[in-house]
């Protein structure tokens, strides 16, 4: 099994599990948060309902990522991951405005809030959030699949850290304005965390070059091949995570036989994979002096 096939059994693993965790949980924060009428607890418990729709959202996309390429799409649907990260980096801004306008309402007129009975099951949001951090840390590494699902839990422990704090200073002071300025610390947060992921994901649906791959290095490995001349038409890009794509044109030296052509680009395919990870190569094969020229296509 490959190291791409095994990071996707893994991140399946984690996801279910905190989906599983997670779901629960939402509904004991939500009805916490009505009765208690603490903006901060709704504001998590808000966050924790988007969370367990990107978690499945994830396992969604990676369901998706899963089937076979067609004559309409002859990559696959690896994409469909980084639409779903997309989507959870846009959902993370979402959630931070909404914090952000409610907030602003209650400093005109904070509201009482039960400060004890908040700070309780925001201790508890805050167990269940860490435990399935702990679950998705391990797999969001190798996939913005999962990170963008990682930082909306992340999001959901700021936010049950700062409901736990804010209960403190409203039982202690009675200063009822702690609650809406913890809210607005989160989405500060919330924004910050997310801004990666969507920097990120933007970046591979422009077919940027991989942040571990500098162009420069790629083209002096392929000079350095035997017979290589010169490279040039080099583009690197991104599927998803953990499979990139390398597409080249390479020009040989005068008189290299048509023979050592499939030697030449095995060799570009095994530097290119061993070296930078690169999984799918395409070479054109280009003959200076006579014109011969060919286009072979080796991906593993």
């Amino acid at each position: 099994m490959s190291n791409y096939s095994t990071h996707r059994s893994q991140n399946k693993k984690s996801l279910q599990i905190a989906v599983g965790i997670t779901s629960i949980f939402f509904v004991v924060e939500a009805v916490g948060g009505y009765l208690t009428n603490s903006l901060a607890l709704m504001s998590d418990a808000g966050h924790m309902l988007t969370d367990v729709l990107a978690l499945s959202m994830s396992l969604f996309a990676m369901w998706v990522a899963q089937r076979p390429a067609t004559e309409r799409h002859t990559f696959g649907y690896h994409r469909v991951e980084i639409l779903a990260a997309l989507l959870n980096a846009l959902t993370l801004v979402g959630i931070s405005i909404y914090i952000f306008v409610e907030a602003y309402r209650r400093f005109q007129n904070p509201p009482e809030v039960a400060g004890l009975p908040m700070m309780l099951i925001a201790i508890a949001g805050l167990l269940v959030n860490l435990l399935s951090g702990y679950i998705l840390h391990r797999s969001k590494d190798h996939s913005l699949n999962v990170r963008g699902a990682y930082l909306h839990v992340l999001g959901d422990a700021l936010g049950s850290v700062g409901a736990i704090v804010a209960g403190i200073i409203m039982l202690t002071t009675g200063w009822m304005y702690a609650d809406p300025l913890f809210s607005l610390i989160i989405g500060i947060i919330i924004i910050y965390s997310s801004g990666r992921l969507l920097r990120e994901t933007i970046h591979i649906l422009m077919q940027g070059t991989p942040a571990n791959i500098v162009p420069l290095d790629v083209r002096s490995a392929i000079k350095n091949i035997h017979h290589v001349n010169d490279v040039h038409d080099l583009h690197i890009w991104t599927l998803t995570n953990g499979i990139d794509a390398l597409s080249a044109h390479v020009q040989l030296e005068p008189e290299t036989p048509s023979y050592l052509y499939d030697d030449i680009i095995k060799d570009i395919r095994d530097m290119s994979k061993t070296r930078f990870g690169i999984e799918h190569t395409t070479v054109q094969i280009e003959q200076q002096q006579n014109g011969d020229h060919g286009c072979i296509v080796q991906d593993e």
